[in-house]
């Protein structure tokens, strides 16, 4: 197997041929912006609708960050701040990131309809391969917090193949019945409102 070897590069040149360095530092940042914004995505599942935002480009041979938040969070409130510190730079520099959020979380979701039937957290974790599907993406390394990171080791231990690792913060075994509980309760309110 060949060994990797570090490559001097003595001379810097535009991508684009003409491109002044005040034209390129300007598209860089522009770049940088356009990266930052992440791209809003849905998808349709057999448990309904679920929205993700993916950041960054995918590299080659490297898993995507795949987060998923907490009760009553989306993943900006969850997880921005872990992303924005200084120290994980380089982490998203290096990897895609896929935010998902839980159905009826993201920012400026609507009302549920009338008799809505929110998903179980074990049907929210069979969400998941369809937005892996969607994105064309083999592997992930999974961060999940409280009822987040129940439904990743759910969706791990029925996936086991396309897991890298896992960050699970908060996790309770007996996240499934809270959240369950909270599931039906919202669904009796959405299904008795005239």
């Amino acid at each position: 197997m060949a060994e990797l070897q570090e490559v001097q590069i003595t001379e810097e040149k535009p991508l684009l041929p003409g491109q002044t360095p005040e034209a390129a530092k300007e598209a860089e940042l522009a770049a940088r912006i356009l990266l930052d914004q992440g791209q809003t995505h849905s998808v349709e599942t057999p448990y309904g609708s679920v929205t993700f935002t993916v950041y960054g480009t995918p590299k080659p041979k490297r898993p995507a960050i795949l987060t998923y938040h907490d009760v009553g969070l989306n993943y900006k409130s969850c997880f921005q701040p872990l992303f924005q510190f200084e120290d994980m730079q380089e982490i998203i520099q290096n990897f895609v990131r896929v935010h998902v959020d839980a159905p009826g979380m993201e920012e400026g979701a609507p009302v549920f309809p009338l008799g809505y039937q929110y998903p179980s957290l074990d049907q929210l974790a069979d969400m998941i391969p369809c937005v892996l599907q969607y994105l064309n993406f083999s592997t992930i390394i999974g961060v999940g917090v409280g009822a987040g990171a129940y439904i990743l080791a759910r969706y791990a231990l029925n996936h086991p193949d396309t897991v890298e690792g896992l960050v699970l913060i908060n996790i309770d075994p007996n996240a499934k019945g809270w959240m369950d509980w909270a599931a039906h309760k919202l669904t009796g309110l959405t299904s008795s409102i005239p």
